[in-house]
């Protein structure tokens, strides 16, 4: 699943290929994916005409802003992505909704996994329509965000430090690779309690989340074998070669030389140094 980093470089490409042009009734290959707004004729018809003035991000949702009071929101879901394409080539397998323009082009919507939606809402209904895009968690590539309001979300919460960072509460879009990414730049464990933090391990876990994440978009997202990630022109990310710790089981820290340690929390993988991270 796409997290922040990977959703803002997409979305910096959606600004880029459909800013200031009009969309054509798309063609709905999977009804599936616009079931939010019952038949695929509402869906089309909502759509055609519009021209796209902007393309947000809210949370893990692409939010395009368009001039006919509509927006056109997309969920990737576990597996989704967008690709620009041509109109003569093959579209590939799972696509469920080809985009396309007045002016020429088209954005492929492919969902090979099935749980992806497209979706069309009224401006001011968004939070009723899709809930997940009220959260109010803190975004630090979209937004300036200030430590203190970071260091009270933190010590408002008896939560573990993994949890605190995906949380998207606390947090817009984070999830498994660059929770652990933050804890290892931070020196911090996972399974430390946020509200038990001091306040210079706050100041660490604040400047290693705004430096990670940035530096994360600037190589364009992270592919992995497990979890890989194409932008709209086909291109894998390149924070991969970046990784401290995530999926680097057994290899040596890059700080101290000790073996990174895969662990269990919540079930679910998690990396560290467990001579770092304290």
């Amino acid at each position: 699943m796409a997290e922040l980093p990977e959703l803002e470089t997409i979305r910096r490409a959606l600004e880029k290929e459909s800013v200031g042009k009009r969309l054509k009734a798309p063609e709905v290959l999977s009804t599936k994916a616009v079931k939010h707004n019952g038949q695929k004729k509402v869906f089309q018809g909502r759509l055609e005409g519009a021209k796209v003035k902007s393309f947000d991000r809210k949370g893990r949702h692409l939010v395009g802003n368009l001039d006919n009071g509509e927006l056109l929101v997309l969920d990737l879901g576990s597996a989704g992505y967008l690709e620009k394409a041509a109109p003569k080539s093959t579209a590939p397998k799972g696509t469920a909704v080809v985009f396309a323009f007045t002016q020429g082009g088209q954005i492929r919507f492919v969902d090979p996994a099935g749980d992806a939606q497209a979706m069309v809402v009224a401006a001011g209904q968004l939070a009723e329509e899709v809930p997940a895009t009220a959260a109010g968690g803190l975004d630090p590539v979209a937004d300036a965000v200030s430590w203190t309001a970071f260091a009270r979300l933190v010590l408002a919460r008896s939560t573990k430090l993994k949890a605190l960072l995906m949380d998207p509460e606390v947090v817009a879009g984070i999830g498994p690779i660059y929770s652990d990414e933050i804890l290892y730049e931070a020196g911090l464990r996972h399974d430390r309690v946020a509200s038990e933090l001091s306040s210079q391990e706050i100041r660490r876990l604040f400047r290693a989340l705004v430096e990670t994440l940035h530096e994360a978009v600037k190589h364009r997202g992270t592919s992995l074998d497990d979890a890989p990630f194409v932008d709209l022109y086909g291109k894998p990310g390149a924070y991969q070669d970046e990784l401290k710790v995530h999926g680097r089981e057994g290899e040596p820290c890059r700080r101290c030389r000790a073996p990174v340690v895969k662990a269990r929390f919540a079930n679910k993988p998690v990396y560290l140094c467990e001579a770092c991270q304290v």
